[in-house]
């Protein structure tokens, strides 16, 4: 298992970067039910569990956490694929082998050693790697599970990551936060649990994308131009394609501003928006 080498200050920038190649590269991003990850932050650690379906999901899982619910933020990926791309690990990054069972026990050990304090957040895939969106049933890994059973200060709060093809060039995404999850008495269950509560937030993306406005989805931020390139370019290129356009940086708001920063229905982010454009 490779622990987690987390900087927040490489973190805080990192997050930067992968903001701006979500604001270029999707015309609209949509949320619903941060309220409900919030409330589970300000209560005590929190582990997220999400489905898998794209090379996107850890931008748009470092943007939540940066930008809209702000955590101090860990996830789970493969060892390899950390070894690869080391970086990582200064966002939050610790990595299992799931062929060996007993990394996998030592990665479960550590990810309960991070649940300890408020704000603190957890994210597993536990579908372990990527899989196609449309898949049904969708099929997770019982580590996730184990680790909640094992830890019952934190709150289990399922997401669903979507992305899709309309009627723009840019592609929307949707974010959807469910409820938290009622604790289960055994790992089985508390599987089974996670399976039928990410399931339903996607199904509730579907539903929204039918008939828009019925779910209570938000436009968190809209496409901008793309800017120049950068280091941070050349690192989320190096995750899975030999090129990703030009990257430029964004000005960090902080505190308060991040929200306005991201909705261009407010009008503080109105502003912003034409005083950069």
């Amino acid at each position: 298992m490779i622990p987690s080498a987390r900087s927040p200050w490489f973190s805080r920038w990192f997050s930067g970067q992968a903001y701006g190649l979500v604001r270029k590269s999707f015309d609209q991003v949509h949320i619903a039910g941060e309220e409900h990850l919030a409330a589970a932050l300000r209560r005590g650690p929190t582990l997220v569990v999400s489905n898998h379906s794209s090379w996107w999901d850890p931008m748009f899982v470092l943007v939540l956490t940066d930008r809209i619910v702000p955590a101090e933020f860990y996830a789970m990926m493969e060892a390899k694929n950390l070894r690869r791309l080391p970086f990582f690990a200064k966002v939050g990054g610790f990595g299992v082998d799931r062929d060996s069972r007993r990394d996998g026990a030592r990665a479960i050990e550590y990810a309960g050693s991070l649940l300890d304090r408020p704000g603190r957040l957890v994210w597993i895939f536990p579908q372990g790697q990527e899989r196609p969106l449309h898949e049904r049933p969708l099929s997770f890994f019982g580590g996730a599970a184990r680790v909640a059973q094992r830890n019952p200060q934190a709150t289990v709060v399922p997401v669903a990551l979507s992305y899709h093809h309309g009627a723009t060039r840019e592609p929307e995404a949707y974010i959807s936060i469910g409820a938290e999850l009622p604790v289960t008495k055994s790992a089985a269950a508390g599987t089974r649990a996670q399976v039928q509560a990410v399931t339903e937030q996607l199904e509730r993306i579907e539903h929204e994308r039918c008939e828009p406005g019925t779910q209570g989805f938000e436009p968190c931020f809209e496409h901008r131009k793309p800017g120049s390139g950068g280091l941070a370019e050349r690192l989320l290129a190096a995750m899975s394609r030999p090129f990703v356009p030009g990257l430029r940086a964004l000005e960090y708001p902080s505190g308060s501003e991040r929200k306005l920063a991201l909705s261009p229905t407010h009008p503080a982010g109105a502003e912003r928006g034409a005083a950069k454009g």
